[in-house]
């Protein structure tokens, strides 16, 4: 068991060590910054009270992490044992479609939030005004979540590395690990606006 699992992931090496500490790292360092921010508004202080210009820079932060994390996963993968796991042509064919369904989910989940709704721009008190019900939000709760882990799957394929898929199926658990934790804040927000509003008709 032992002997088999060493021709599919090599534990030995510290790139593999630091891309699964980047993974756990980069969604669990964004709730607690951005909790911080809903209760002391301490990056909005940073920028001398602009909400916006403190998300920009939240929005900078977690996409340049997201880089360094992504590099990382690239190098462990290489120094992964390599192991044919789909046969031609879909050696080729899988891979490509599912980055690019993954990109996809990514790429219009963002556009349909924008930056600051992409980017915990509700922890700093810029609430949507309605929520998102469009493509591809009328498929998927989380696509971009989805979406992510869609493409780590498919670089694993690419370069035929088995390990990739197992720290594919441990994005996937840092994700939801992470949405256990957002959802609800997120939604307490709203819930804390929505009460405000109907407080405040009632003064009317």
């Amino acid at each position: 068991m032992a002997s088999s699992l060493s021709n599919i992931i090599d534990l030995s090496k510290p790139s593999i060590h630091a891309c699964i500490a980047s993974i756990a790292f980069n969604p669990t360092a964004w709730n607690i910054v951005a909790r911080n921010e809903y209760r002391n508004k301490t990056i909005t202080r940073m920028f001398g009270g602009n909400a916006k210009y403190g998300c920009y820079f939240l929005a900078l932060c977690i996409f340049s992490a997201g880089m360094v994390r992504d590099s990382l996963y690239h190098r462990a993968l290489m120094e992964q044992p390599k192991v044919k796991l789909l046969p031609e042509p879909f050696d080729t064919l899988v891979p490509v479609a599912l980055f690019a369904v993954g990109q996809t989910f990514v790429i219009t989940s963002t556009w349909a939030l924008g930056i600051t709704g992409t980017f915990l721009g509700d922890y700093f008190g810029i609430l949507m005004d309605h929520r998102v019900e469009g493509f591809p939000f009328n498929v998927l709760r989380d696509p971009m979540y989805v979406g992510s882990t869609m493409s780590f799957a498919a670089t694993a394929l690419w370069y035929e590395r088995p390990a990739g898929l197992l720290i594919t199926a441990y994005v996937y658990i840092v994700y939801l690990i992470a949405l256990q934790f957002e959802g609800p804040f997120t939604d307490m927000i709203y819930s804390k606006r929505e009460s405000a509003k109907a407080a405040s008709k009632k003064e009317l």
